[in-house]
């Protein structure tokens, strides 16, 4: 083989190699999903227990827990708060996003919630926050950030977390504390 395609051969197994890692990192049929509740606020979400391993503590926002890979190259956040104001999908981010909409790769904003997405400095950052009226109008969110080179491997674990939040049956519930 040429020197110069010998090279360039080496390369693109070098470059394919760490998208193929985190592939085998984060296998859907491998990934030990648990769900995750906020009882305070009636929450439930599945996340992947054996991809997202590291407990780094309490969230910053509301009630919840953060919790990030091993290698510590993606972080998942879940948590629950009041939505004592009122507010709806639209005014929240109106209210609280901290960047331009312009910059969002990616907005969906319903009656009853939101998501967005987008790329900064190789790294995508996705939002989803359902709003309930169970559990004294509570908002329940989870932010994901992970490496953009990791898009598809990560494709089927923002899928199924998004689509498993929710409040849980009013029946579970607990009730708010003053």
């Amino acid at each position: 083989m040429h020197p110069v395609l010998k090279s360039l051969a080496a390369i693109v197994l070098l470059g394919s190699a760490v998208p193929l890692a985190v592939q085998a990192q984060i296998r859907p049929d491998m990934a030990d999903w648990t769900t995750f509740y906020v009882p305070d606020f009636g929450t439930q979400i599945e996340y992947p227990a054996a991809i997202f391993a590291k407990d780094e503590g309490n969230s910053e926002k509301g009630i919840g827990r953060r919790f990030s890979t091993n290698d510590g190259s993606a972080n998942l956040t879940i948590y629950s708060r009041a939505n004592d104001a009122r507010e709806t999908p639209a005014s929240y981010l109106r209210e609280n996003l901290r960047v331009s909409r312009s910059t969002l790769d990616y907005e969906r904003v319903t009656p009853t919630f939101f998501a967005i997405s987008s790329v900064r400095q190789g790294m995508i950052f996705y939002s989803r926050c359902n709003f309930s009226t169970d559990a004294g109008g509570a908002i329940h969110c989870f932010d994901l950030v992970y490496p953009q080179q990791a898009k598809r491997a990560y494709d089927y674990v923002v899928t199924r977390v998004s689509r498993s939040l929710r409040p849980l049956e009013s029946s579970q519930s607990a009730t708010r504390g003053s």
